[in-house]
């Protein structure tokens, strides 16, 4: 029995929490082989990590398989940490981001899509995660209302497998329950939904995960930070004044020391009117400078101003984001724009 060999083996395995094969997860460590004897640690985030016993059997019976003359001893150990942060729960993706908004109503799902595609366009994997329990638009927003996730078992444990829309990987309630069904759900529920869809779900390797959040603040917000290393929020606005409030509110939650998320910085919705027979023209039926505030409160920038126009409700209902359409390249533009200085954003932040 070879080391190599025995790796090869236990590619065949599977992390029950990311789908990943442990070794190129880096799980497997430490293999030693004495005679029949194969020895080996495994690294987990946690000891109380659930499908453990079912993880240790797929080591055994993947090596004995090959090998039925092994004995095989793998030994349990918890993820070495800097001390700072607790490892994460999806280590494969590198990037969470949260989109967020004051008020319903001022196009934060229509953001979050436009930029996950953005993103997309730019070169980077991304995933979008609908965390808009009560108002789940992103099925629609993607051209997939009536589908459903199928489910696969790994190493003993049911994960769920994201659907794709426009070559994005994304999960939503909308998925789960019927078009019309109403979401009567109570705060501990919708904790368990939001860890759901981040942990049992078999997210692909990620550069980022857009998350489209509920408008305002409450348990949705709050379980996502805590359960996941958020690295940053983009906030949606609208021009008018009463969303600049109802934003500065949502944006402190955010701000607050125990939560402490960075505000990578703001979009401005429906920044002006432009009719599709007059493309030069600007109608500022909202007033003006609501974005502009918002980022100076956050000590943050302006990410972009997205025009109202027509096709973007158009494309929104229809599931081709405006970002894919070619009849309205300003829009797409402005769209583009915002994921560059997102980009740019979480850059400075590594930096």
């Amino acid at each position: 029995m070879e080391k190599e060999q025995i790796l090869n083996a236990l590619r065949q395995v599977r992390d029950p929490q990311t789908g990943r094969d442990i070794v190129t997860a880096g799980m497997v460590q430490d293999l030693v082989i004495e005679g029949n004897n194969v020895n080996f640690k495994l690294a987990i985030p946690s000891l109380q990590m659930q499908g453990k016993a079912e993880l240790n059997f797929a080591c055994i019976s993947a090596i004995v398989e090959v090998f039925p003359q092994a004995q095989v001893n793998a030994h349990f150990v918890a993820k070495v940490t800097d001390g700072i942060a607790p490892p994460s729960s999806v280590p494969q993706i590198k990037h969470i981001i949260a989109v967020a908004s004051g008020k319903g109503g001022v196009g934060k799902s229509t953001v979050a899509v436009n930029l996950a595609l953005g993103l997309k366009q730019l070169g980077a994997s991304v995933g979008l995660m609908d965390a808009d329990v009560y108002g789940p638009s992103i099925p629609t927003m993607l051209g997939l209302v009536g589908e459903r996730p199928k489910v696969r078992d790994v190493t003993g444990i049911p994960r769920m497998i994201p659907l794709e829309g426009h070559g994005i990987p994304c999960i939503s309630i909308g998925f789960i329950i019927e078009p019309e069904q109403a979401v009567v759900l109570r705060g501990p529920r919708l904790a368990a939904i939001i860890k759901q869809f981040v942990s049992e779900v078999l997210w692909p390797e990620l550069d980022f995960l857009i998350v489209d959040l509920p408008p305002g603040t409450g348990d949705v917000q709050l379980t996502l930070v805590q359960t996941v290393p958020v690295t940053g929020v983009v906030m949606v606005t609208t021009p008018q004044d009463v969303a600049l409030a109802d934003a500065i509110k949502a944006l402190n939650m955010f701000l607050l020391p125990q939560i402490g998320v960075p505000i990578l910085g703001v979009v401005e919705n429906m920044s002006w009117f432009t009719p599709a027979e007059l493309p030069e023209n600007k109608y500022f039926i909202f007033g003006q400078g609501a974005g502009k505030k918002l980022a100076r409160e956050a000590n943050s920038v302006l990410l972009g101003q997205i025009p109202l126009v027509q096709s973007v409700r158009e494309g929104g209902d229809e599931g081709m984001p405006a970002i894919l359409q070619k009849n309205t390249p300003a829009v797409a533009e402005a769209f583009l724009e915002v994921a560059k200085n997102v980009l740019r954003q979480v850059g400075a932040l590594a930096g």
